[in-house]
């Protein structure tokens, strides 16, 4: 559906994007992940036809939106990372004025402007004023505004940032359903977790490049050894560690405080390994705790840093 091929784009010195591709597959929530200034918006500024890149192209169906722009803007929707809404009108009023930006007009705009406030969750406050609107609603007038005109593709570019966590679990659901409806979406945020929820395929970015790319399993592939498994047993000496660092699978051990921090793959079967270790040892269990490589261990093994660094 989408295809990115060796984007560039500079302002002046400044290099924000350096050298990206990638493709969206119709039908899909594909994530654009990484920290604040790594990208991601630049990116989707250049996909909406809003900027013009430094170099490559972006294709569209096939068509580079270099030469023929109408052609996504006829079926794209953005929903930016700033609110676009004015605020001394009320929500019914700011979608029938962005509904009308689209070329709707009367019975189909009303109707549109119903289905929209139903998807959304405003329908009981859409004729109040935005301005008394919380932070969330804000952000899921948002989204309806750019769901007016039926996308096929819809842009979503940190729509979740500074609302309360209700708001937000709102609007990943509401994503969810909208992608099953048939919109392919691509969603960009610095939040790990909300691409890990949504997103079928998503690429790392950090300082314009693309780090890593592939489903969420591929990528945590990458660091499938750093499972890190932290156990306070009855006896803690040099003994148990070499013991325990014996085991088949674990890569690393050292003791951290009171405990011993084990690092390895394949959590579950070493798991088990080492709890038959400790008990053919006679050693007891105080405490034992798992915490599985995820997209920030990745982040934090490509780069050295943390994705909200």
């Amino acid at each position: 559906m989408l295809k990115v091929e060796n984007l560039y784009k500079n302002f002046g010195s400044v290099k924000a994007v350096e050298g990206i591709s990638f493709e969206v597959k119709k039908g899909q929530v594909f994530g654009l992940l990484g920290p604040n200034g790594a990208g991601k918006s630049t990116t989707i500024s250049v996909i909406s036809t809003l900027i013009k890149p430094t170099n490559g192209d972006v294709l569209f169906e096939g068509t580079s939106i270099l030469s023929n722009p109408s052609l996504i803007r006829k079926k794209l929707g953005v929903v930016p990372q700033d609110i676009a809404l004015y605020p001394t009108l009320t929500g019914y009023e700011n979608l029938s004025f962005w509904g009308s930006i689209y070329g709707l007009r009367g019975l189909e705009l009303k109707k549109r402007i119903n289905d929209v406030s139903e998807i959304i969750g405003l329908n009981g406050r859409i004729k109040d004023k935005v301005e008394k609107y919380s932070g969330g609603m804000k952000r899921r007038l948002n989204i309806g505004a750019a769901l007016l005109h039926m996308p096929e593709l819809l842009i979503m570019d940190e729509p979740t940032v500074g609302i309360d966590p209700q708001s937000r679990n709102h609007i990943l659901d509401t994503v969810l359903e909208l992608n099953r409806e048939g919109i392919t979406i691509i969603y960009t945020s610095h939040y790990m977790e909300e691409v890990e929820y949504l997103c079928n395929e998503l690429c790392i970015m950090d300082e314009g490049k693309i780090i890593a790319s592939g489903t969420h399993q591929e990528l945590v592939e990458l660091v499938r050894e750093k499972t890190q498994i932290n156990i306070k047993l009855n006896k803690m000496d040099e003994a148990v560690l070499h013991t325990l660092k014996g085991i088949n699978g674990v890569f690393d051990a050292k003791t951290d405080e009171d405990k011993i921090v084990l690092f390895g793959s394949n959590s579950d079967v070493l798991l088990a390994d080492i709890i038959s270790k400790i008990s053919e040892n006679g050693w007891l269990i105080e405490t034992i705790d798992v915490k599985k490589p995820n997209l920030e261990t990745v982040f934090l093994h490509l780069t050295g840093k943390a994705l909200r660094d």
